[in-house]
């Protein structure tokens, strides 16, 4: 429920006495935010920031689902919702009669002046508590200023990697300020357990060192939430940054067992774009083995290859390469050496962005390329399959 604005209703005590005695009034720009449910789903609301003509600010509360008889203390507080922070102005309580709450101010409690335009650009957050009694119980909150959402967000799939059926997004959304919420959410997950959770370089297939480290993923809830304003080093960063970024996210297991990746997505200029193409690949020295090749564009050109084979053995590497001219001639030069394949799971995965005699070749270039990929058992080739311009 939203009320007509009062020029002479409540004053923060930040006010200054000519706040209280000049005349104040709505000159029409206006800012609402959304209040969102926190431990009551029944209350929710908005909170709106309305510029004065001396360019202080009239801030409105407005909740559904208060309670007649109960007041509800609200703050602005520094920082985001995600990093809490100190109140960096007290507003008056919400009437739990009316669901609202009107003040006016032009400084901060600490006495910082701060005018409208300077609350539309400040690192902070809104919270409604339920009573001055129980002031760690929150009923409504909203990122505002600085930190709310522009809109922009991108999304990537986390995929199964070490354990069965495991899967998740991570989601990237730009604030304002340029500053990044990071959603992580991952399921099946366990209670009690924590997921450590890391943005690396370069792609999956090549690995690299940990560049950022989110909030670890909480078993509990299955979710993660990170505000993201700099990298590891300390260098800042922006949600169009992260968008070119070369890089991956991984999930571990826990802390102790890094080496269990749980889920995993290439993001940035990594993402994969879709086009895809898919070559068999023909047993030679043993029928048993049978298998395909699947090469997948990245927004940078480069590509991604990956082997599934059947038939293969728990222990056994299978080394492969993509090799010049036919897989019917059979005696073309290496020109990439791809991962090996890994037995126990049949699958090997390479990226692929330049030749091993250091030329560069892209998606497309593979797809016309004059050459042939092999696997082998040890000096023995067990499957091939012509490639680019060669397959059938």
């Amino acid at each position: 429920m939203m009320v007509a604005f009062v020029a002479t209703t409540f004053f923060a005590t930040s006010c200054s006495e000519d706040d209280v005695s000049d005349p104040i009034n709505p000159i029409g720009d206006s800012k609402e935010y959304h209040l969102e449910s926190v431990a009551n789903p029944d209350i929710s609301g908005t909170i709106t920031f309305m510029r004065n003509d001396d360019n202080s600010t009239t801030v409105e509360i407005d909740l559904d689902g208060t309670v007649g008889g109960q007041t509800y203390p609200a703050h602005i507080h520094h920082n985001s919702v995600l990093e809490t922070g100190g109140i960096a102005v007290a507003l008056n309580p919400v009437n739990g009669e009316t669901g609202e709450s009107t003040t006016t101010l032009s400084a901060l409690d600490d006495g910082s002046v701060i005018s409208y335009t300077d609350l539309l650009n400040f690192n902070g957050y809104a919270d409604i508590h339920l009573s001055d009694a129980e002031m760690t119980t929150l009923v409504a909150r909203a990122d505002i200023g600085g930190n709310e959402l522009t809109g922009q967000s991108k999304t990537y799939d986390l995929h199964e990697v070490d354990i069965p059926e495991i899967t998740g997004i991570a989601m990237f959304q730009e604030r304002k300020n340029g500053g990044i919420l990071a959603t992580i959410s991952v399921e099946p997950t366990t209670d009690g357990e924590m997921h450590p959770a890391h943005i690396h370089m370069n792609t999956a297939a090549e690995t690299g060192n940990i560049v950022f480290t989110f909030n670890p993923v909480n078993g509990s809830t299955g979710k993660s939430m990170t505000n993201m304003t700099s990298w590891e080093d300390g260098v800042p960063l922006t949600f169009q940054e992260l968008m070119d970024f070369d890089g991956y996210v991984d999930v571990h297991k826990s802390a102790d067992d890094l080496d269990t990746i749980i889920a995993q997505s290439d993001i940035g200029q990594n993402e994969l774009t879709g086009e895809s193409i898919t070559y068999n690949l023909d047993a030679i020295a043993n029928t048993d083995y049978s298998g395909e090749a699947t090469f997948e564009q990245r927004l940078n050109g480069e590509t991604l290859i990956t082997i599934n084979l059947d038939g293969t053995m728990p222990g056994e590497i299978y080394p492969a390469h993509i090799h010049e001219g036919t897989a019917a001639a059979g005696t073309g030069t290496i020109t990439v050496e791809l991962n090996m394949v890994n037995g126990e799971t049949g699958t090997s995965r390479t990226n692929v962005a330049e030749l091993d005699n250091g030329g560069s070749i892209n998606y497309g270039s593979l797809l016309q390329y004059d050459g042939y990929l092999d696997v082998h058992l040890s000096a023995a080739d067990i499957l091939a399959g012509d490639i680019g311009s060669n397959a059938i």
